[in-house]
């Protein structure tokens, strides 16, 4: 059972937004008497330069592009790259590598890294290219020195964080947020959303959650009172070979893309990070092995499979008691 929200700090709503980390973000705040709009816009803009300035494999000049590029030896981490680092070990060794920090070597060689798209003439790459780039791969290769806040670059190791960096860019923005008194807001970057509180009419944020291209499924509103949510799926990021979907999300342990037919999954959480890592999680798992492993964690998900008569839902039974409780509130 959720707790009664608490009074918004105003009646106003203001909706500002950007762009950030080759997407865009949006919010919907209500500020705090006094508030000024232009500053709000830069807290949240310079969050969300920290973010990029730490954990983007795009930019040249970041933490974990550095790392990456930096020869064989022990590298000093800022506090906050080493927070989210562990955090992202964490997970890869709650689900087993199904989320993996270490992988930016094989997802650059599928295509989906900064170094760009494969050539036309040679989509896909060989089993030796492969094995390769995972042998310079594997979250259980990666040594830290916790006394030393120090990382251990084998060498040719490339760190991607894209599994829980945007996640946690909302949770920061959301933080920032409340430091500014604006304790009723909805965030959004690139999908991932994030709220907090209710509105000033004392309604919380209704979002639609996102399906997939094609389904003829009702679309499903749900409130985010302090929850989160985020969709993993395949047709968000991919390419075509051969008659053959070849989406952005790697397995560690095939080091190849996933190919199970689960077309998305979605996921709640309190936390914008866990749900974005989560659903990537369960998406790397599969519609055979994911749904019992959702269950098991107590995670609110729904896992769309496409098969030869269209598009199926499963659903854990968490997400199921959230949506009846959603019914009742509307």
């Amino acid at each position: 059972m959720r707790t009664a929200p608490q009074r918004p700090p105003s009646d106003l709503v203001w909706s500002l937004q950007g762009q950030t980390m080759g997407t865009t973000w949006s919010a919907r705040v209500v500020p705090a008497p006094g508030s000024d709009q232009a500053a709000l816009q830069a807290a949240i803009e310079a969050e969300l330069t920290t973010v990029v300035n730490l954990f983007s494999h795009w930019e040249p000049r970041s933490e974990l592009s550095r790392f990456n590029n930096a020869p064989a030896g022990v590298w000093a981490v800022s506090q906050g790259f080493w927070d989210l680092l562990t955090a992202s070990l964490d997970i890869a060794d709650d689900t087993d590598g199904a989320v993996d920090p270490t992988l930016g070597a094989v997802v650059d060689l599928w295509g989906f890294g900064p170094p760009g798209p494969r050539p036309a003439n040679d989509p896909v790459p060989s089993d030796e290219a492969i094995a390769a780039a995972l042998s310079v791969s594997g979250f259980q290769a990666l040594r830290l020195n916790r006394d030393a806040r120090g990382v251990m670059q084998p060498g040719g190791m490339r760190l991607d964080l894209s599994a829980i960096a945007k996640g946690h860019a909302v949770d920061r923005v959301s933080a920032r947020l409340e430091q500014e008194g604006a304790t009723s807001h909805l965030i959004e970057i690139g999908g991932e959303l994030k709220g907090r509180g209710v509105k000033p009419d004392g309604q919380p944020w209704w979002v639609e959650i996102e399906g997939p291209p094609g389904s003829t499924a009702q679309r499903t509103v749900v409130a985010l009172f302090d929850l989160a949510v985020a969709t993993s799926g395949d047709y968000r990021r991919a390419f075509q070979h051969q008659g053959r979907t070849y989406p952005h999300t790697i397995s560690g342990r095939t080091g190849r893309p996933v190919d199970h037919g689960l077309v998305s999954v979605t996921v709640f959480h309190e936390q914008a990070m866990m749900a974005d890592a989560w659903s990537t999680a369960l998406t790397v798992m599969g519609p055979v092995e994911g749904p019992p492993f959702a269950d098991a964690m107590g995670l609110a998900a729904c896992f769309t499979s496409r098969d030869d008569q269209g598009l199926i839902e499963i659903v854990t039974p968490a997400w199921h008691a959230m949506m009846e409780e959603d019914e009742t509130a509307a």
